[in-house]
């Protein structure tokens, strides 16, 4: 037995700079706030980059679902957004806050809640049965759900003759789906509720609440015309989202002030190419790799001019319609760096992560 290789044997289990199994950091759904019950996904444990705060997904509303990750660099922005609608929906430290779908915690970000005072709980189980249940034992300050799911679960209390034991004076924070307004007059009368509509995703948080941004980078831009009523395309911190919405003076069903009617959202047709025209970024190389990682974890797709400026100023990119579509949609610029935040916000993280790289020492690509 050689007795050199014996050694390391035994010194390895005691030492190393590298982490054994059991040594190695976890983060588990309660570490994310997201710890309740789903019918349509099942617990599986993965690594994580140690750059990324967390994973996530989309709801599959339009394709596949597919995995998320959120940046360190993202959250901050992300948390303010939130914290807007929690102001706006009038909670306060130590409300409880009901979640009937916990996915729908990453849109916030547990941070955010955590940084609010909010108290939050799920569902035993995921069912409108589950949901009355939680709503007259736990009796929340709001709820945060899918608006169809809660209109059905308070019509059922209403045909069981139970809806007068549930709390009143509730707020309902809908999102995931465009509003069911049939929720409305339903919520009205067996709740006293006020209801929000929320709109946004999982790849960038919350962009608006009743028609009203709350990202301080949002844009709207005209997009098809769709029954002879004009629509505009949703730009969050330079990136289409792929939603358009019709804008109206006479303001949102949940809110007058707001001009953007999110609950008759419909999926842009043609999408807008994105092109990054100008960077503050010294290397196009890095560029390209934001462009690529934009890609892997937001599902965006995003291209470099090859004539690009590099050290510029501020961030200027270019909007253009598809041309295979034979739709003709205005070239739209955008300039940062108000609005393009989220994009810049990516150019951090990747730089971050090019001068923090997170390796494990057996993946060496030189020898």
């Amino acid at each position: 037995m050689n007795s050199l290789l014996q050694e390391i044997s035994l010194l390895v289990e005691d030492f190393g700079s590298a982490p054994k199994l059991e040594e190695m950091p976890k983060r588990t759904l309660a570490d994310k706030g997201i710890a309740g019950p789903t019918a349509a996904h099942v617990i599986e444990d993965v690594h994580t980059p140690l750059n990324l705060a967390y994973l996530t997904f989309t709801t599959g509303t339009s394709a596949f679902q597919n995995i998320v990750g959120v940046t360190y660099a993202e959250l901050p922005a992300r948390i303010r957004a939130s914290v807007r609608i929690l102001e706006r929906a009038g909670l306060k430290r130590g409300d409880k806050l009901l979640v009937t779908y916990p996915p729908l915690v990453n849109v916030f970000s547990g941070q955010a809640l955590k940084d609010f005072g909010l108290k939050w709980s799920f569902l035993v189980r995921s069912s409108r049965d589950a949901f009355l249940a939680a709503l007259y034992k736990e009796r929340p300050a709001a709820v945060v759900g899918e608006s169809a799911f809660l209109r059905a679960a308070l019509t059922d209390a209403k045909n069981m003759g139970v809806a007068e034991d549930l709390p009143k004076g509730v707020k309902l924070l809908t999102a995931g789906t465009p509003l069911d307004l049939e929720l409305l007059p339903v919520a009205q009368e067996l709740l006293q509720a006020e209801v929000h509509d929320l709109y946004g995703c999982q790849e960038i948080g919350w962009l608006a609440m009743d028609g009203i941004p709350v990202r301080d980078d949002i844009e709207l831009t005209p997009a098809a015309i769709r029954g002879g009523q004009q629509y505009y395309e949703l730009i969050a911190g330079g990136l289409p989202m792929g939603d358009s919405f019709p804008c109206s003076e006479s303001g949102h069903v949940c809110n007058k002030a707001g001009k953007i009617i999110t609950y008759r959202r419909e999926r842009t047709y043609p999408e807008y190419e994105m092109i990054v025209k100008a960077t503050t970024l010294a290397s196009a190389v890095t560029l390209n790799r934001v462009a690529r990682s934009i890609l892997r974890i937001k599902g965006r797709i995003v291209k470099v001019s090859p004539e690009v400026q590099v050290n510029a100023e501020q961030t200027i990119l270019e909007l253009r319609g598809d041309p295979i579509s034979g739709i003709e949609i205005p070239s739209v610029t955008i300039t940062g760096p108000v609005q393009t935040e989220f994009f810049d916000t990516m150019v951090q993280a990747q730089l971050d992560y090019q001068q923090n790289s997170k390796a494990d020492p057996v993946w060496t690509k030189r020898s």
